[in-house]
């Protein structure tokens, strides 16, 4: 890590906890992570990052990347208790959830560096 994208010198970096990825995407059972978008402590949407060369302990942002929409085609403010826990409602509510603990997590990390 000598130098960034560019060719710049790195002189601080943030060190980010990886999580594996379980889920699959189409035929080719392509790696696939939901990336969610919150406005406010909203979801609003999202996708999912897909890689056919990569396994579920790799990084899936790289060169041979496919996305495809996160489609919220149901309300998913709360869990479908009638449903089993992967459906859809269900999988895009604990998204939700985690995204918006990431959100408190990063917002009471910048309030300590104030």
């Amino acid at each position: 890590m000598a130098a960034s994208k560019g060719g710049q010198q790195i002189s601080k970096v943030i060190l980010q906890e990886g999580v594996y990825t379980f889920e699959t995407w189409g035929d080719q059972q392509s790696v696939a992570e939901p990336v969610v978008y919150m406005m406010d402590h909203y979801v609003v949407g999202g996708f999912y990052r897909l890689h056919t060369g990569r396994g579920p302990d790799e990084n899936l942002n790289a060169p041979g990347m496919a996305f495809e929409p996160l489609a919220f085609a149901e309300c998913c403010n709360n869990p479908d208790r009638n449903r089993a826990p992967d459906a859809h409602p269900n999988r895009f509510y604990a998204y939700g959830v985690i995204a918006r603990l990431a959100l408190v997590a990063a917002a009471r990390e910048v309030a300590e560096t104030v």
